[in-house]
């Protein structure tokens, strides 16, 4: 296995696939001559052509509509918006359209589409290219919607996402491009909607994804210097979402927090909390602890920005306050 980032996973994904199938195709801001905002494409315009990798106005809805009307053609375009704050422009197009047309036209349509988005604070960008909107497009049906949180899931899974017939919206956080992590060589592939056990304990059950992954197993470094004994369970995907391996986990531990970085009003915390109410509520010990951002538009001020999003320490707090309560 070679330890490469997160930048490269993806990297080395987008081109594996391209290389296998000429069928898919890349188009988005800057993502050609450019080499991409994140420098996941760099190298891509020289070897594969201007056909293949296609620099876009600075038009969401025509990216969005123009993968739609590709995919509809037995083409497997990525399209790639350069935060997924601007997949508000094309929001329609996402779960009206690309969500839709196969279940509204019987089975008769298939769109093999993804959208690369970028999110996720602590970037300085701001209120409104800082948010982590993911759990409004889990909500709809017909869209995939994957989230990695580490570089060995992010190659599997955008790899199985542009074999996926189905549209995915595929996450990435912006402060993780350069995380390192082992990855398997060759043609790995991570299957949608499978959850994983990240960590093994038997203490307490953490459940998280994406950017809160690796807040999440900092926390149970820590913790485990205090005899807490934390197992961490990963969603990577949030539709289709696997609670298997979090209901085993929670029937195991008896206890559970759920970190996410986004709201928690209507989050993907209130979600897994409910799910396992509905399916392991017997099993409860304590009452389930959410931790997620404060509710604010996320501030501009480093500091500021900081405090809003959860860190290290409010997830051990949260840990510690389950535990003894």
């Amino acid at each position: 296995m070679a330890r490469i980032t997160m930048r490269e996973a993806i990297s080395q994904a987008l081109w594996e696939e391209m290389e296998k199938d000429p069928k898919v195709f890349i188009l988005g801001e800057e993502v050609g001559v450019w080499g991409g905002t994140y420098a996941v494409t760099k190298g891509f315009y020289d070897h594969f052509g201007g056909d293949r990798v296609r620099d876009t106005p600075i038009a969401e809805t025509a990216i969005i509509g123009g993968a739609i009307g590709a995919a509809l053609t037995g083409l497997r375009p990525v399209a790639e918006l350069m935060t997924i704050n601007f997949a508000f422009s094309a929001f329609d197009h996402i779960v009206n359209q690309a969500a839709k047309m196969h279940y509204m036209f019987n089975g008769q349509m298939v769109l093999p589409m993804v959208i690369r988005a970028v999110g996720g604070g602590g970037r300085q960008l701001g209120a409104t290219h800082s948010q982590t909107p993911d759990a409004i497009f889990a909500h709809f049906p017909g869209l995939k919607v994957v989230a990695p949180g580490t570089p060995a899931d992010a190659k599997g899974l955008l790899k199985a996402a542009i074999r996926s017939d189905d549209p995915v919206m595929f996450i990435e956080h912006a402060t993780l491009y350069q995380m390192r992590g082992e990855v398997p060589d060759g043609d790995y592939v991570v299957p949608i909607g499978k959850s994983t056990v990240q960590r093994p304990g038997r203490d307490i059950t953490l459940v998280t994804y994406s950017k809160m992954l690796e807040v999440s197993l900092k926390a149970a470094d820590q913790l485990a210097k205090d005899g807490i004994d934390v197992e961490i369970v990963d969603l990577r995907s949030l539709r289709p979402l696997d609670m298997d391996p979090v209901v085993e986990s929670f029937k195991k531990t008896n206890r559970a927090v759920i970190v996410e970085e986004g709201w928690k009003s209507y989050g993907v915390g209130s979600e897994v909390a409910a799910r396992l109410y509905e399916q392991a509520f017997d099993y409860a010990d304590a009452p389930i602890k959410r931790i997620a951002q404060t509710e604010v538009p996320l501030p501009y001020n480093r500091a500021l920005e900081q405090s809003a999003l959860p860190n290290v320490d409010t997830v051990i707090a949260g840990v510690k306050e389950v535990l003894n309560g």
